[in-house]
């Protein structure tokens, strides 16, 4: 079970966006993409057939997993995540401090 999935709340704890709270938009294996973050300016070229105007736009870049953490609402802060089987027999995250379930 993976510690960091789409759609979690992760800060970002090293890097020029240090600091800063996003959502996960894609996991790419070792690396994520956050919303809004480690913007790079890229260069498009012009396709008329499939209606591509070329010129110069900013691309969400991936980082490095080891560089976001999840982000705890209930403390504010980045927290470490554990992996439990439930009552019911279920696999489901947890976070350390707390020891309560990853929504």
């Amino acid at each position: 079970m993976m510690k960091i999935k789409q759609n979690d709340e992760v800060i970002v704890i090293a890097g020029k966006d240090k600091g800063s709270i996003g959502t996960v938009t894609k996991v790419l294996g070792p690396k994520v993409i956050v919303e809004g973050f480690n913007l790079a300016k890229k260069h498009v070229r012009a396709n008329p057939q499939e209606g591509i105007q070329g010129g110069i736009e900013e691309k969400e870049m991936p980082l490095s997993i080891s560089n976001v953490a999840i982000y705890n609402p209930t403390t504010k802060k980045a927290d470490r995540i554990g992996v439990r089987v439930n009552d019911k027999g279920v696999k489901e995250r947890f976070f350390k401090s707390s020891g309560e379930a990853v929504i």
